[in-house]
């Protein structure tokens, strides 16, 4: 799966914090890469998506500011949230990330603060 991820990625950004819904505590990591099919962290954690149907893990929402990306997926149970410190300073940057998350992943982003 890293391998589809890294193959399939949308971008890449050098740092970001990571939350689940069933748990206060978030979690710095290094090396994101976000890809059609799920999130490669470090090189060795992997979060899938989209793979099991309706009931399995989708990403559901993508939020874009001038300094964070939101990503916000899960399942029935659980829900888990990313935040991606992107670094773009050009909305034309910005724009283009929109559209790409929107063709590789039917998810329309919202964009914020720009």
């Amino acid at each position: 799966y890293a391998k589809l991820i890294w193959d399939n990625r949308i971008l890449s950004v050098p740092s970001a914090i990571i939350s689940m819904s069933l748990s206060k505590e978030k979690k710095e990591v290094e090396e994101i890469v976000v890809s059609t099919f799920g999130i490669l962290i470090g090189g060795n954690k992997i979060y899938k998506w989209g793979l099991n149907g309706v009931h399995g893990v989708r990403l559901k929402t993508i939020e874009l500011n001038r300094s964070w990306i939101f990503l916000n997926f899960g399942d029935d149970d659980e829900n888990m949230q990313v935040e991606l410190l992107h670094g773009m300073v050009d909305i034309k940057e910005v724009m283009e990330i929109q559209q790409k998350f929107w063709r590789e992943t039917g998810i329309e982003s919202v964009v914020r603060g720009w």
